[in-house]
């Protein structure tokens, strides 16, 4: 008989690029079947021929795209949900009346929404904390009240960086589990699970899918618990599983994770490089950058490179940077990122009167487009805007 082949140990890149090597058995197919069903005859015993017997489960498609997620993470298994708010919603479902959540004080604006909606609506208690403070964590915690420490890193627009590690430990020994928003740093950057997160969490509209056509989450998780099971229950119970064509899309997406995320580094290092020192900006904030205050935790934690978002200070006030942000021709003027196209936006119009971002504040999502058209393009509107 022949020896059997041996098993190759494949770079997760190689897992993303193939999509974990499915092939179809009746067609031969590399490129998987979209499930559009709606629902699953039983067979002939009256058993379920899969864990789910209706769509808002789960289907073929939307569990293969779970599967690569988890395997790209490191996790034990991925949930996925129609848009990125969809799963918060569902980790912050699980907490109760009296309940304590940390989270940073500069975070995803609906995400803090929605913290704030519970602590009005459902007496659960919020601290939120300065992340350049480095004792900041550690004194808002409280051990045996807070349940979920909910982190970004870096976070946005801000782009502090995170030491997800010595938060982990902080979060434990708190009692609590560690949920980190990776959404700007993807499993081909940061292994957030393997620095000791028990949730990873994404945004999957954003480089996951990386061409702007679908919404979506993913919280994919660190080992199987009962806090999983009631997650995957949750979300059953609200409807808010990511929908056939749409798992598709993001497994397509996926397949090019590695390539987008290392070319869109490159570009972002590349400009930030050449506007700082720029004589209309006060900063740039990119944790690439070694002046940037958290740069040595991003080198350890970001492997695969620093990512495509980044913030500008410009001179001037919200006007100005208003101006800059509807001046360019190559930027986009929308609100996303993770795409391969470069956006631009004034991040205080966005995140509304509350906001406390800096008025001068734009942020820039950068794409994979030739780089020295990105830099004319945002000296041009610079310039105009003066």
């Amino acid at each position: 008989m022949p020896t059997p082949p041996k098993q190759l140990n494949l770079s997760p890149a190689t897992r993303a690029v193939q999509a974990l090597h499915v092939i179809d058995e009746k067609t031969g197919a590399i490129s998987p079947m979209i499930d559009l069903s709606s629902t699953y005859a039983r067979d002939e015993n009256y058993d379920p021929r899969q864990p789910y017997i209706y769509a808002r489960s789960g289907g073929q498609t939307v569990r293969h795209a779970e599967s690569v997620l988890a395997s790209l993470e490191g996790g034990a298994a991925s949930l996925l949900f129609a848009s990125g708010m969809a799963a918060v919603v569902t980790l912050m479902e699980t907490l109760e009346t009296g309940d304590h959540v940390v989270a940073p004080t500069i975070m995803y604006h609906e995400g803090m929404n929605w913290i704030h909606r519970l602590c009005e609506k459902r007496g659960i208690e919020a601290t939120f904390f300065d992340t350049t403070d480095p004792a900041a964590l550690a004194d808002a915690v409280r051990p045996g009240q807070t349940r979920i420490v909910w982190v970004e890193s870096p976070t946005n627009p801000n782009w502090d960086v995170i030491d997800i590690a010595q938060t982990a430990r902080i979060a434990h020994d708190a009692g609590a589990i560690l949920a980190v928003d990776c959404t700007a740093s993807p499993p081909s950057t940061t292994q957030a699970l393997a620095l000791g997160a028990d949730i990873a969490f994404h945004s999957a509209t954003k480089y996951l899918n990386g061409h702007s056509d679908i919404t979506g989450g993913v919280l994919t998780c660190a080992n199987i618990s009962p806090f999983w099971h009631e997650l995957a229950k949750i979300r059953n119970m609200l409807g808010s599983v990511m929908a056939g064509f749409e798992a598709w899309l993001l497994i397509r997406g996926l397949r090019t994770l590695y390539l987008r995320y290392d070319r869109a580094s490159t570009n972002a290092l590349t400009l930030a490089k050449h506007f700082e020192g720029h004589k209309l900006i006060e900063t740039v904030l990119y944790p690439g950058l070694p002046s940037h205050p958290g740069h040595e935790i991003a080198k350890r934690q970001m492997t695969g490179g620093f990512g495509g978002m980044m913030s500008i200070l410009i001179k001037g006030g919200a006007a100005q940077a208003r101006d800059v942000s509807r001046f360019t021709q190559v930027f986009v003027p929308a609100t996303s990122l993770g795409g391969v196209e470069s956006l631009i936006e004034h991040r205080k119009a966005v995140e509304g009167p509350h906001s406390i971002v800096a008025d001068n504040l734009i942020r820039l999502a950068i794409g994979i487009e030739d780089v020295n058209d990105l830099i004319a393009d945002l000296e041009q509107a610079l310039e105009r805007a003066e």
